[in-house]
């Protein structure tokens, strides 16, 4: 029999790398500017390519994972992942490299729901199960956060191509340890495969999500924008409408009128649009504001990957024990008042003991918030659809994620531009001035070439300009992100079940025998709710 830690470790490191390169590539931007001479067009892509991808195929593979096998999505994941990266090494151009990390999305669409999925079926006691996923939970918020700290330590030894390279390895080590230790699992009674479902669903997300990243662009209310939203819910209402006439849909939509599923992927999704909003504001802070470079930005982000961890893992205990509903609350509340008090107090030479702490409230709030919130959706779904819940959850984290970035860096855009505006110096050159409303980096560059120049006193004037703007958008952005957070806990508090009852047995009863055998056991299953002790008797 293999061992059970010896599986969740193999599963984990699996997570852990698609989890990391979600962030790992953001700090080699400036490099791949200097030595691929990538527009800031590409380098937007060179990020959301992965993330593309990676959405647009999640429902896909989790169904099909579920069909074919979940052990062999996951082994050709990593390969496919692996292999992509590896090859975005050796890449001599952005669209070479653009091209390397849409792949490399492809084998973490593979990869991803299938951890998961695979946690649920071998960890199949609740309280076993909440454990492994708080885990996973805690390994998936640590690797994003460790991202900045592992791309500045491989650029500050060697090049950016390092930073594609090394990943190859780790996704080899995991392949390795899945093909020894995870047992083989899929849904025993696999339908065939549901094309249409497949198609629509990938449509969908592809379009919605590249809407989202386009959105700050082209602006949320240009025709652009809003065709692309339209089109996409058309898509979305198309899915729907296929998967209940099927006979064999790839996702059962009634699941979402349960509230334990439908209320807990909610909540992922704010807690995600609070994170990777969190991680875009704070990497600008420490870089810009505070001077430092990449590693040390990453390296004084460690209390929030330290305590998403902690709380991740007794976040996932404390839901068996007071209810999902009292935990997850706790920490959307906890988040909410992170972005508050950041809102408050922040300055330019704002202690970072006070930084820290205030960290360690978000990343506890995260995750007492993301992994209960997993436990309750794998909670609420069948084994034998695993592949698929997992999918849904993958897809929510993603979604709110790539919602945080736009939303927070839209808000932020426009109050920083709007400051800006109202504070530079008047006589700023208009090219000067035209770079600083770029971004508050292109100020701190422009206000150096000024002073250089013989201009230091409109330099300086320029420089404190610019971190004036940048920290009344980091005020607002944090007050967004906080109203975000409430509002996940107001409908935690209304919608999130505080307990499970039993999972969705999604396939329905194959004749009136059996509906009556599921109907005796619903009952019995809610008396021994009722009346635990006279069912051990």
């Amino acid at each position: 029999m293999r061992s059970k830690p010896m599986i969740l470790v193999a599963l984990l490191l699996a997570a852990f790398v698609i989890n990391l390169d979600t962030t790992l590539v953001n700090v080699a931007l400036p490099a791949l500017v200097r030595e691929l001479h990538a527009t800031t067009t590409q380098l937007q892509w060179v990020v959301d390519a992965y993330n593309l991808v990676f959405a647009a195929l999640l429902l896909t593979f989790g169904s099909l994972s579920d069909r074919l096998g979940r052990k062999g999505m996951l082994l050709a994941g990593l390969a496919v992942f692996g292999a992509a990266s590896l090859a975005g090494g050796f890449t001599t151009s952005p669209a070479e490299l653009i091209a390397a990390r849409s792949v490399m999305g492809l084998g973490a669409a593979m990869t991803f729901p299938a951890t998961l999925s695979l946690i649920s079926n071998i960890f199949t006691e609740r309280a076993e199960r909440a454990r492994a996923i708080g885990l996973w939970g805690a390994v998936a918020g640590v690797a994003i956060a460790l991202g900045p700290i592992v791309g500045g330590w491989l650029l500050e030894h060697f090049s950016w191509t390092a930073i594609f390279v090394a990943m190859g390895p780790v996704a080899a080590a995991g392949a390795v340890l899945v093909a020894v230790s995870v047992p083989t699992s899929k849904d025993p009674d696999a339908a065939p495969v549901d094309i249409a479902g497949l198609v629509l669903s990938a449509a969908a997300m592809a379009l919605l999500v590249l809407t989202i990243i386009e959105a700050p662009d082209y602006g949320w209310s240009s025709t652009r924008s809003l065709a692309g939203f339209a089109v996409s819910a058309v898509l979305l209402a198309a899915f729907i409408g296929w998967e209940r006439r099927a006979a064999h849909p790839m996702l059962d939509v009634r699941l979402f009128r349960n509230m334990r599923f439908s209320a807990a992927s909610g909540s992922v999704t704010v807690a995600f649009f609070t994170l990777f909003g969190f991680i875009f504001l704070m990497t600008q802070y420490f870089q810009f504001v505070r001077g430092y470079g990449p590693l040390s930005t990453g390296v004084h982000l460690l209390p929030v990957a330290l305590s998403v961890g902690a709380g991740s893992v007794a976040g996932t205990q404390l839901a068996v024990r007071a209810g999902t509903k009292l935990i997850v609350t706790i920490g959307l509340v906890a988040m909410a008042a992170f972005y508050g008090w950041v809102a408050a107090v922040v300055t330019a030479g704002t202690s970072y003991g006070i930084i820290s702490i205030q960290m360690v409230l978000y990343g506890l709030g995260m995750g007492l918030t993301s992994a209960p919130a997993t436990e309750s959706i794998m909670g609420a779904i069948s084994a034998a659809k695993a592949g698929v819940g997992s999918a849904v959850n993958d897809s929510t984290r993603l979604i709110g994620g790539t919602l945080g970035v736009a939303v927070i860096g839209s808000v932020y855009a426009s109050v920083y531009g709007s400051r800006l505006t109202a504070t530079m110096p008047a006589s700023v050159p208009g090219p000067v001035a035209a770079i600083a409303h770029q971004s508050v980096g292109a100020a701190y560059v422009a206000a150096g070439k000024i002073a250089a120049l013989g201009h230091p006193v409109l330099g300086q004037a320029l420089q404190h300009a610019s971190a004036n703007a940048f920290l009344r958008g980091l005020t607002v952005g944090c007050l967004v992100a906080g109203a975000v957070a409430a509002a996940g806990a107001l409908l935690a508090v209304l919608f999130l079940p505080a307990q499970p009852v039993q999972p969705i047995q999604i396939a329905p009863p194959a004749s009136p025998a059996a509906d009556e055998a599921e109907t005796a056991e619903d009952r019995r299953v809610a008396e021994t709710q009722a009346h635990p002790a006279s069912a051990a008797r």
